[in-house]
Order: structure tokens, then C-alpha cells, then sequence
């Protein structure tokens, strides 16, 4: 395998696991970055952009990331409550009147971004032109009753996170998620991260597709064979996992453009790994000249736990701050301060703000995994080693 791009002195463990991933563990098309300290160390790419093609892999190569979507979402609220125009123990409510229905009306700004809203599932799944239709969605996720106590529980909202959040910015701010976005991260930081591709850069996305699950022997790779109740949870068509996982049928093409333009801040982002892992150094500190994103206030609300313990929907322990995904069995990521989302499947994004890391890895192939694919956890075991040995 030819892998393309650079490495900083020191990190090139960070290209060897990155090769390792192509040789072994069926990688067809990636990309991973790597920042320190607001300078980037490590920028590879390699294979095809299609995961059943042919063509290569460019440095500009961009995909559907997933769920890594929701880490840049969640940036949205935080910097939202930075500027004093959102209270994070308001009721949701308070900016967004409709969602008071069915019991909701006590639920926090805090609880909603903490997955403890207690509506990760709807009533009656949503079609794709009634999921990225604003109006449509956000009236049927405000509609709906809590399958718990709001504040009680947390549980993964794998999708509907898109439309609370959608619903709770479009209110405070007059704006799409997308929109936002765009005006104020992407297009400040130059970053090639969409919530909402654009029909210009569409030839710029590669295909995304299912590859073989290969793990090398004495890998060292996380275990994730997941126990029975979870095996049997996603195949039971009534259990809160496939709910949660099926609140839009039939089951949308990721490769459509129709998906890849909505803006779903929960599942459709488009990026590449230079974006993400900018994305990320930026909420630490200065990247290349541009301002910071968080305040030291807002950093250290991000690494914040708010959520802990059993996850009613995945059903293995998780641990989630204001919206992003924190450091723990589940889903691993560099340390203990670290904050960010995985994407099912592959892709990862994550900030490390005591080792001054942010880290972002995109992938076309697709492994049954949520929270902790096995290539991008062993780069992360080789940022760590390297981190380890320098810092």
C-alpha cells in the first residue's frame, strides 16, 4: 500500500499503525491527522475513495462521517452558551415552546445535549424526505413522550439527536445547524466539513461500503464482541436499541446525495481527517493564526461528565458530557481529559486537552462497530505511545 502525505519526527509509529490497518485489518480507503499543539504532525492517506473502486484516495478526500458528526454539533450549544445566548439549565422549552409536550416540559438544555432527554426513539419511524425536512422532524421529536423520566436515565440518542439539536439552534439562533456551522466554524477555520454537503464538493466525497471484519492475531485490538443482550437487543425489532437505530425507514443510502445534503448533525456530516482533527485543535487553542473556539470555560464544560453508567440504548456502560462522547471502556480515546465522537463503523474525531492532541480519522469501509473500531483505536494506541515517549 501506498500511503501518501507526512509525519512529523517521532510520530512515525502514527504511519506504521496506519499501514498495519491496510495489511491487516482490511482498511480500502482512509485518512487520519493528527494535531499537537495547534500544529499538525501527522497527515496520511491512503487507498482508493470508493470503498469498492479504484480510484485513488486524494489529499482532499472527503466522506460521510457518521456520528463523529454529533462532536462538531455539539460544539454549536457550547459555543451558543460561551456567548451568553444559551442557558444550559434552562428548559429546552424556554427557547423552543413546542417541546414542553407529552412530559417534556421540565427537560434541561444540560439533560437534552447529555442524552438524558428520554427521547431517543420515536413513535413512528420518519421517511428520509420527512427526517431532513426541519419542520416535519422537530415537530415529531417535540411530540413525542419520553420512553423514561426525563433526568433519570441516559441513553444513546442515535438519531434523534439530530433533530433536538437541530430544533434547539434553529430556535436560539435563526439559523440550520448547517448554517451555523458553516459561518461560524468551517468557513473561520477553513475546515472541509460540511453538515450539509454542498452540491459543489459532492465530487469530492468517495463511497462508503460494509468491509471483511479482520483483526490481526495478537493485535493487541479492543476486544468487541458484544454480549448477548446486546447481540440480541439490536435483532429484537421492539428493543430501545433498534428503535433508536431505526427512526428513519426504509433505510437511508449514506451514499445518496439527497442524504449526504441534509442537514442531520447526528449521522450525515461529510469531512475529511485534516477537518476533523483542526476542528478539534482549534477547541484547545489557536490553529494557524485563527482564534480559538472554546474559552478556557468552555473547555472544560466539554470534558465534562454529565452522563455515566448503564446506557439504555447501546446497554454497556458509556459516558457522555454536553454532547460529546468522554474517554472510557466504550468508546477509548487518548486520556481521561479527552472529548469527541466516534463515527459507527470508523471514523473518529477526538481533543486531549492535557497532551494538547486533537486527532481525526475518516474511513469508506464500514465495520459493524459503534463506539471503538479497531483501526482507529490502534492509531490511537500509537498517538498514545507516542505521546507517552515525548511529553
Amino acid at each position: 500500500m501506498d500511503v501518501q502525505g507526512t509525519v512529523a519526527a517521532g510520530w512515525e509509529p502514527v504511519r506504521d499503525a496506519f499501514l498495519n490497518n491496510f495489511e491487516q485489518r482490511g482498511e480500502r480507503g482512509a485518512a487520519v491527522a493528527v494535531h499537537h499543539d495547534g500544529v499538525r504532525v501527522v497527515d496520511l492517506w491512503a487507498g482508493t475513495r470508493d470503498v469498492d473502486g479504484t480510484d485513488p484516495w486524494l489529499a482532499d478526500t472527503a466522506q460521510v462521517v457518521r456520528s463523529a458528526t454529533k462532536g462538531v454539533a455539539a460544539a454549536v450549544p457550547l459555543l451558543l452558551h460561551q456567548r451568553g445566548l444559551l442557558d444550559l439549565d434552562a428548559p429546552v422549552a424556554t427557547y423552543w415552546p413546542e417541546f414542553k409536550a407529552a412530559g417534556k416540559d421540565r427537560v434541561t438544555v444540560r439533560q437534552l445535549l447529555a442524552h438524558r432527554a428520554g427521547v431517543p426513539v420515536l413513535d413512528r419511524p420518519l421517511t428520509l424526505a420527512e427526517a431532513i425536512d426541519l419542520p416535519t422532524a422537530t415537530r415529531a421529536i417535540a411530540a413525542q413522550t419520553p420512553v423514561w423520566e426525563p433526568g433519570t436515565a441516559h441513553g444513546y440518542h442515535a438519531h434523534t439527536f439530530s433533530w433536538l439539536l437541530s430544533g434547539l439552534v434553529h430556535h436560539v439562533t435563526g439559523r440550520t445547524i448547517g448554517r451555523w456551522v458553516a459561518e461560524e466554524i468551517s468557513d473561520p477555520l477553513g475546515l472541509d466539513l460540511w453538515i450539509g454537503l454542498p452540491e459543489a464538493e459532492t465530487h469530492r466525497v468517495g463511497r462508503l461500503g460494509p468491509v471483511e471484519e479482520i483483526d490481526p492475531p495478537g493485535g493487541g485490538a479492543l476486544k468487541l464482541r458484544p454480549k448477548r443482550s446486546v447481540s440480541e437487543a439490536y435483532k429484537d425489532p421492539d428493543s430501545l436499541t433498534r428503535r433508536a437505530f431505526g427512526v428513519i425507514e426504509p433505510k437511508p443510502d449514506e451514499n445518496d446525495p439527497v442524504y449526504r445534503a441534509a442537514e442531520l448533525p447526528g449521522s450525515a456530516g461529510v469531512a475529511t481527517a485534516r477537518a476533523l482533527a483542526r476542528f478539534y485543535a482549534a477547541t484547545l487553542g489557536p490553529v494557524d493564526g485563527a482564534e480559538r473556539l472554546f474559552a478556557p470555560a468552555t473547555l472544560t464544560l466539554a470534558r465534562t461528565e454529565e452522563s455515566a453508567g448503564a446506557d439504555q440504548v447501546l446497554l454497556v456502560g458509556t459516558r457522555f458530557g454536553l454532547g460529546h462522547m468522554l474517554h472510557g471502556p466504550a468508546s477509548p480515546l487518548l486520556g481521561p481529559s479527552s472529548f469527541g465522537h466516534p463515527g459507527r463503523g470508523g471514523s473518529l474525531g477526538f481533543a486531549d486537552p492535557e497532551s494538547g492532541i486533537a486527532f481525526g480519522y475518516v474511513t469508506n469501509g464500514m465495520r459493524k462497530t459503534v463506539t471503538a473500531d479497531p483501526r482507529a483505536q490502534a492509531l490511537v494506541r500509537a498517538v498514545r505511545r507516542v505521546a507517552d515517549l515525548t511529553f
